[in-house]
């Protein structure tokens, strides 16, 4: 079964790591993966980011079935580990100790 639109299965196989119904699951998952998962996955989905966004557009927030919305988050991952790839170099925030993130509120879907 796949987790993604047909139009978007070169993704499938970040999706099961990847598709994370909270910020709090795709954080832990980006402190939890190695630079050279997270640049794999960065890659593969950067160049994807634009036609998936109008993908989703199209079908709009209101009635989005499961594979779109594993997409979304998909996407939702993407801005979750573009900082330690674009940037750090590194996982964690540099010089935050022991820093986290916790969201009170959550993206609908």
């Amino acid at each position: 079964m796949n987790l993604l639109p047909e139009e978007f299965a070169d993704l499938e196989p970040y999706a099961e790591k990847w598709c994370l119904g909270s910020e709090r699951e795709r954080y832990a998952e980006r402190l939890a993966s190695s630079m050279a998962e997270m640049q794999r996955f960065y890659d593969a989905i950067t160049p994807r980011a634009e036609a998936a966004l109008t993908y989703l557009d199209d079908i709009g927030l209101d009635d989005m079935p499961g594979d779109a919305i594993n997409l979304l988050r998909l996407l939702y991952s993407m801005i979750t580990v573009s900082f330690p790839v674009e940037v750090w170099n590194q996982p964690w925030i540099p010089d935050a100790s022991e820093a986290s993130m916790d969201c009170v509120i959550e993206p609908v879907p």
